[in-house]
């Protein structure tokens, strides 16, 4: 028996509610003995995807690109609002309290910058990125401090919200469904800035799973945007369907990455 499950995107209750949906729906169509878990944070996420029962769960891109025996990815979801362009993409908010000294991202440095897990490309490279270029002009020591690791885009939104820290990066997808299901709980916050478009995280098998499974997986998947009885779990999570991807197309973050650290910024600092 293999294992599936949606941790990364399953924000709040009602989001991680469809996504069981989803997911036992996927895995009896692709008639594979996969069960739908629960994992929640702060359980860490590099050791469920590492485990050699994983049939079909999200993972981050940026551990993708860095692996010698990467998974097998099986599809990428597309979300539904306009600004994704009907495309497996996401980029990462810079998110603040709109009462709080960090209007533009010229206000950012000098602040307090939570992040979730230097494995997390919306999370922390991603933002690693965007901050590099500064480093010819102000040093590569751009914060007072860095907080965490919070783990999850949602703590990173409590150390905001909380005054812990004056402001974080979040997934965009995330803070989407954040958006979607608690609106008066993010409504305190702006967005100040975004990184630029990179694949999304994708759903994966271990390595080994069988490539049988792996195509019947990927069917299924591929088959969630036309099926009309999920409609209703769609539009729970702002998902206009699921599109095809490979390990290649996740080497573009590794290739961020080194950029960043060529420019002398290895780490959020």
């Amino acid at each position: 028996m293999r294992i599936a499950n949606a941790r990364m995107y399953s924000v709040n209750d009602a989001a991680a509610e469809a996504w069981r949906s989803l997911l036992s729906w996927v895995v009896a169509r692709a008639e594979v003995e996969v069960a739908v878990i629960d994992y929640p944070a702060p359980q860490p996420l590099p050791a469920l995807w590492a485990r050699e029962d994983l049939g079909c769960a999200f993972m981050c891109g940026y551990p993708i690109s860095q692996s010698a025996a990467p998974p097998a990815v099986l599809a990428a979801p597309i979300p539904s609002p306009a600004k994704y362009g009907r495309r497996p993409e996401y980029w990462s908010y810079l998110v603040a309290r709109r009462d709080g000294p960090v209007q533009t991202l010229a206000d950012a440095f000098g602040k307090r910058l939570a992040y979730t897990t230097p494995d997390s490309q919306s999370g922390y490279q991603a933002p690693r990125a965007l901050f590099a270029p500064y480093v010819r002009e102000r040093g590569a020591t751009l914060f007072a401090a860095v907080v965490g690791p919070l783990i999850t885009p949602r703590r990173v939104v409590d150390a905001v919200l909380a005054g812990d820290a004056d402001l974080g990066p979040v997934d965009s997808y995330a803070f989407d469904l954040m958006r979607l299901h608690e609106p008066s709980r993010v409504e305190p916050l702006a967005v100040i800035a975004a990184t630029a478009p990179t694949p999304i995280p994708p759903l994966v098998g271990a390595p080994a799973l069988p490539v049988a499974e792996a195509t019947r997986l990927t069917r299924a998947l591929l088959s969630v945007g036309e099926a009309r009885e999920l409609a209703s779990v769609r539009d729970a999570l702002l998902l206009r369907g699921f599109a095809s991807a490979s390990v290649a197309d996740y080497a573009v973050l590794r290739e961020t990455a080194l950029a960043a650290d060529a420019m002398g910024y290895a780490r959020l600092a």
